[in-house]
């Protein structure tokens, strides 16, 4: 059959109307232009039926033609995708309940929900290696390669667009090699680009030594990962999170991350494996003792946060990133203010006049920040020192505060070093900071001076002197020696410094000071009874002229406020310098840090 139909009609509508009347007469139908001899559109009536290559059929009812779903070629391809989604071998996946983890789809599903997961890049990693060309994969074969063990891509977490990465721990123990190195570096470089936070879910084994070839020493290998980390660092946060064993390489993505997160009795990282390490030094350990949660929460200080299970990781990186911006460029996020969680007017009958007499600055901490605010990072390192994220009336700020509790607040070189970084962290993420400040200043001793106590001291000093954030320094109790300089004393170029009744200033508590002053003059006093009320008169003379009165009477700080009222007066302080723009000397960087 040959019909004529107007010209106005595109290709597309010319060849839908010749299906339809091709169904609708069961012959062959062939279309030419209304004027001309012009071939517009053809059809027969069995392809009209069903188009196998494009999955069109007519409606039968002279109507356009509609989809009936996927074509052999796209079912092939979902078939490949759901494979891979599958994962490594089934031995593996069937594991992880016994190690007390989570697949690393579901973990995904975990953390980003149904509709959480953007995109993903670079399923089809490495497909070759592994998946035989139009046959079925075997799913209990350790070649299977999916993904090349690493998934990347973009996702929605609280509201926050960021960049992810999460290794596949059944696919080769999570080791890298070389497509999923390309994937991890593209994901990193892109995030330069975008200025979008990035989340990295590990439980590596390290580099796939078997496959090294084509990535560990090249230009673009896995080395790169460190050099992008370095690149990121105060661009955009950084944070990690550790499901399983981080080995060599793969250890220095927790450590170059801003934040890291280790999971209870499943993490560890390590330079060395623990056979690698009996290999080295015959040393037997196991890896929870060689690089477990607890070592790295008390002594290397390299995890900030420990979570006791999947659930709660997510749960401390959710309020974490609630602190922080997207990007070196934005604002921190600010959100409704709430009363603390204890009355302001309780402060002065927690701190003790005597300054050698403990309390916890929790106590004082929870009676100025909004409730519930807080978050404190590697509390059990260096823990003289409290550095933690916290809200005065919505607006995120950091707390650098001496603990009482701990050795009197003397500051220890590992406390001088978690405080130097935290400010540091702060600082590049445009976070204001808080100083609580009652220290007796930095520890002496032999061992300290071995441990590096000037060298901590001086990262310290030197981060609260470049931190260009507006700054509020406390003096609670005492402030004596070098603390006062490290805790952003006068000299520090803070928005204020404030004196509660209780507060000191001095090169040392009256204790020191008389006995370096006058102990040739006491020792002289031959009756007991006198010397001892000699000590107490030099004692009270020095506590006088140390005192904050006389701290602000000579405008050495800028006001002395009734403890009842700190946090009214750091919430206006914090509102009035939010804006306060700090310009250090024009150079390329400083040296200590």
């Amino acid at each position: 059959m040959e019909l004529k139909i107007n010209t106005t009609a595109t290709d597309q509508e010319a060849q839908a109307i010749a299906k339809a009347l091709a169904s609708h007469f069961g012959e062959d139908v062939e279309l030419y232009a209304q004027r001309g001899d012009d071939l517009l559109a053809s059809a027969s009536p069995e392809a009209s039926a069903g188009d196998a290559t494009t999955g069109e059929t007519a409606t039968g009812d002279g109507g356009s033609a509609e989809p009936l779903g996927p074509t052999k070629r796209e079912e092939t391809l979902q078939a490949e995708i759901d494979d891979i989604l599958e994962g490594g071998p089934e031995k593996y996946r069937e594991r992880l309940s016994d190690q007390g983890k989570l697949f690393v789809r579901d973990r995904l599903d975990l953390w980003f929900g149904e509709d959480g997961l953007s995109f993903e890049d670079g399923k089809f990693a490495n497909f070759d290696a592994w998946h035989p060309s139009g046959q079925d994969s075997d799913p209990e074969s350790d070649d299977r390669l999916p993904a090349d063990g690493l998934i990347t891509g973009a996702a929605e977490f609280e509201g926050r667009d960021l960049h992810f990465m999460a290794n596949d721990f059944t696919v080769k123990a999570g080791s890298m090699a070389e497509k999923g190195v390309e994937k991890f570096l593209r994901m990193q470089q892109r995030a330069l680009k975008t200025g979008r936070p990035v989340l990295y879910l590990m439980d590596s084994s390290g580099g796939r030594i078997d496959q090294q070839s084509g990535f560990f020493a090249n230009r673009e290998g896995i080395g790169k990962y460190y050099y992008n980390h370095s690149m990121l660092s105060g661009r955009v946060p950084q944070i990690c999170v550790l499901y399983g064993p981080c080995i060599a390489g793969a250890a220095y993505t927790p450590v170059f991350a801003d934040f890291t997160v280790m999971v209870r009795d499943v993490s560890a990282m390590a330079i060395a494996s623990p056979r690698m390490v009996e290999m080295v030094t015959g040393e037997e350990i196991d890896l929870q003792d060689l690089g477990g949660p607890d070592v790295h929460a008390r002594h290397s200080g390299s995890a900030d946060l420990i979570a006791e299970d999947e659930e709660h990781a997510r749960e401390l990186v959710a309020k974490l990133i609630g602190y922080l911006p997207d990007n070196a460029d934005e604002e921190p996020p600010q959100t409704e203010g709430t009363a603390p969680a204890r009355a302001p007017e309780g402060i002065d009958s927690v701190v003790p006049q005597e300054p050698n007499r403990g309390y916890d600055m929790n106590d004082v901490i929870e009676r100025v920040v909004d409730a519930g605010s807080t978050l404190e990072l590697r509390p059990e390192y260096g823990p003289e020192i409290i550095t933690s994220f916290a809200r005065i009336d919505g607006r995120p700020i950091g707390i650098v505060a001496n603990q009482p509790n701990h050795r009197a607040g003397a500051i220890f070189p590992d406390a001088a070093e978690k405080a130097a970084e935290f400010i540091w962290t702060c600082d590049a993420y445009d976070i204001p900071l808080l100083y609580l400040c009652d220290t007796p200043g930095f520890m002496a001793g032999s061992q300290v001076e071995k441990d590096g106590i000037l060298e901590q001291g001086k990262k310290m000093i030197y981060a609260t002197s470049s931190a260009t954030v507006p700054k509020q320094s406390v003096v609670v109790r005492k402030a004596y020696g070098a603390g006062i300089y490290a805790m952003s004393g006068p000299a520090y170029d803070p928005e204020g410094v404030i004196g509660l009744p209780s507060g000191e200033i001095a090169i040392m508590g009256p204790e020191a000071a008389i006995n370096a002053v006058y102990a040739n003059k006491l020792a002289a006093i031959d009756d007991p009874d006198e010397r001892a009320e000699k000590e107490q008169e030099l004692r009270e003379e020095y506590r006088e002229d140390i005192n904050v009165h006389r701290m602000a009477s000579e405008v050495v700080i800028d006001e002395i406020v009734a403890p009842s009222s700190l946090r009214e007066e750091l919430e206006a302080r914090f509102a009035f310098y939010e804006t306060v723009e700090k310009d250090l000397p024009d150079k390329k960087h400083g040296t200590i840090l």
